[in-house]
């Protein structure tokens, strides 16, 4: 595989920080998760962001966040907030920029459940219901994605890492 960054969208609570992270250790690259970029730039979390802005000005705080991680040439493994890849601007970005795109396809269940156990205040997903319609609207875009690697409550990270290396060598 040659020295493509590596960009892992998907739901909230579908792993996406441990799985970059976990995949850019093997690969001896560097990992950012845009959510971190954002709040350490802005002073704000996502949530704040939202909650006080509102999430079209957070859409566009983090397009140039993307960009901004995207300008380097360094090879990297960068983890998007949940609603990241469905803006077109974000998929533009990552497409001209080369980057290999993974989706990490969760069911609902698995994300609730870590999303209700990790405490963390989800301005756009407060209660189950919101969560399900937002899963449930995002799916599609998630699809655009150039690999989806699917995965389950059995899954483990070096798993779901081993089945990103591996079809990352088969697209080439």
């Amino acid at each position: 595989m040659r020295d493509r960054r590596i960009v892992i969208v998907g739901f909230m609570g579908c792993g996406k920080t441990t799985v970059a992270r976990a995949l850019a250790q093997r690969l001896g690259r560097e990992m950012i998760d845009l959510d971190s970029f954002i709040t350490e730039s802005e002073g704000r979390s996502p949530a704040r962001i939202i909650e006080e802005d509102g999430e079209p000005a957070f859409r566009e705080i983090e397009t140039h966040a993307l960009r901004d991680v995207l300008k380097p040439d360094d090879a990297r493994v960068i983890a998007l907030g949940g609603g990241a890849w469905t803006i077109a601007a974000n998929r533009a970005l990552v497409a001209q920029n080369d980057c290999l795109s993974v989706w990490l396809d969760a069911p609902f269940e698995l994300c609730w459940e870590r999303i209700t156990s990790s405490g963390d205040k989800r301005p756009l997903a407060p209660d189950r219901e919101s969560a399900r319609k937002l899963y449930d609207s995002r799916r599609s875009g998630y699809q655009l994605a150039k690999l989806r690697v699917p995965q389950d409550r059995a899954s483990a990270t070096h798993d779901l890492v081993s089945a990103i290396l591996n079809a990352a060598v088969a697209e080439g």
